[in-house]
């Protein structure tokens, strides 16, 4: 098949074609949560853009193969190899054993996967299921030179690499070199700043919670060799493409490529894939305060998760995105305005190829260009406009929202029934209410507008204003 799918390479820098190891099959791992806490929003808009982008390259042809790890031991609080284990600090916040934790996470995570629509990988791993590999590859890395033991622990010599800092540019390479992480207290077991822990022993961690034989002592796995394993041990020793947020760029996804491809002997993956942060008002969202968005509690203030997914489809997943209810109210607004007008399309008509077609490849381009979601849903709307049937339409709108994921076809109707079934008469009075309070509003009498929503409210509606105009429900 043709390599015109444009994704951009945090590698290279540069837009430019995927290029899979073997001609239209493609392996792709995406960096799995910690599951020591709820998924807060913003990890959830990189699951969101990740899940768009395996659809994106199924629906241009590729044969998707997609690997997920869940660490559930081994992520420190701090990126260097310092701070309490992650998971250890959930179970003591819990009062419950580690693997409780995780499994509570693990399936809260995938509960919140469900609503927003993100399909499972076809390969999910915990890093507690390959601790015998992971002691075999840092084996590896030992006999091969390109790790040492000190202090107990086992560590990765990046001394050995004549360049470790393959994200950044020279000018980053000297900040980090100088300034990486002196804010944390130095390992003198290091023998160089950078170098990174493959097995910590107990004497770096007397009171860990999980804890497993090795030829270096009772320990466990640090975190980045997990993902290197796992990638390898399901796709092989090529992978095609590797994902994750920003904030795995370094050190994470730079100790990967490290220990991958010294214990390979070759180059390992050549296309990286990063979603940029989430911020709200205060700075980019982050577990490490104890006061984060989740998914539940959008819902408790009655949004609907879909209308987040559409919140993240709205823009481009290497800009930064930022949150406010407002900004929500507006996407849900439009949400569902689009799905009640999809819902209100027959079957009827014959299906206009041409048009089909034309409608499609728009889509297609829209998608194979960097992942341009904004794009493809100004093409749902252009299909919409078009004079063409509504089978057409139809057939075009279930065809797109296979890399959406929407509920484009369903979800009309099942916002008609969270109306509470509202009749005919019950409805026509609401939108006469709404049309007044609106006239009240705009004459700058606040009074009467709040009087109208205090009489919907009396008859059980809840209304919401949006940018798109004044949304209603049943309550």
């Amino acid at each position: 098949m043709d390599n015109n799918f444009m994704l951009y390479n945090t590698l290279t820098r540069e837009v430019q074609p995927l290029v899979p190891h073997e001609d239209g099959k493609l392996t792709m791992y995406t960096c799995g949560p910690t599951v020591y806490h709820f998924a807060h929003i913003g990890n959830l808009r990189t699951y969101i853009m990740e899940d768009v982008l395996e659809k994106s390259l199924r629906f241009y042809g590729y044969d998707v193969r997609r690997i997920m790890n869940i660490t559930d031991v081994g992520h420190l609080s701090s990126d260097a190899d310092t701070g309490e284990d992650k998971m250890l600090k959930g179970a003591k916040r819990e009062h419950k054993t580690v693997m409780e934790v995780a499994k509570f996470y693990t399936d809260a995570f995938f509960a919140d996967c469900g609503k927003l629509n993100i399909r499972r990988p076809d390969v999910v791993e915990p890093a507690t299921s390959r601790i015998a590999d992971f002691i075999e590859m840092v084996s590896a890395l030992l006999d091969k030179g390109y790790a040492y033991v000190s202090g107990g622990n086992v560590y990765f010599d990046t001394g050995k690499l004549d360049d470790y800092f393959v994200f950044s540019s020279a000018v980053e390479r000297e900040q980090l070199m100088v300034g990486v992480r002196d804010d944390v207290q130095e390992d003198e077991n290091k023998r160089n700043k950078n170098d990174f822990v493959l097995w910590f022993t107990k004497s770096k961690f007397e009171d860990q919670a999980l804890k497993w034989e090795s030829p270096w002592g009772v320990g466990y796995p640090g975190w980045h060799i997990e993902c290197s394993c796992i990638a390898i041990k399901n796709a092989g020793e090529y992978l095609d493409l590797h994902c994750g947020g920003v904030d795995n760029i370094f050190p994470h996804h730079t100790n990967e490529i490290a220990q991958s491809e010294s214990y390979l002997g070759h180059k390992w993956c050549p296309h990286w894939f990063h979603v940029n942060h989430l911020n709200d008002q205060s700075g980019k969202m982050s577990k490490s305060n104890g006061d984060f968005l989740t998914l539940s509690v959008l819902e408790e203030r009655g949004y609907l998760p879909l209308a987040y997914r559409m919140f993240c489809l709205q823009s481009h997943y290497r800009k930064p995105l930022v949150f406010s209810y407002e900004n929500l109210d507006n996407v849900e607004g439009a949400y569902e305005k689009l799905v009640k007008k999809i819902a209100t399309f027959s079957d009827e008509g014959g299906l206009d190829r041409v048009a089909y077609d034309e409608y499609r490849k728009k889509f297609v381009d829209a998608i194979a260009s960097d992942l341009n979601t904004s794009m493809a849903l100004t093409v749902v709307y252009d299909v919409l406009k078009a004079d063409i049937s509504d089978k057409t339409k139809r057939a075009l709108i279930t065809d797109f929202d296979g890399v959406l994921s929407l509920d484009l076809m369903t979800a009309g109707e099942r916002l008609a029934e969270s109306k509470g079934g509202a009749d005919d008469e019950l409805t026509a009075w609401i939108e006469e209410k709404l049309t007044e309070r609106k006239e009240a509003k705009k004459n700058k009498d606040f009074a009467k507008a709040d009087a109208i929503r205090d009489e919907l409210t009396a008859k059980g509606i809840s209304i919401k204003d949006t940018r798109e105009g004044t949304v209603w429900e049943k309550i």
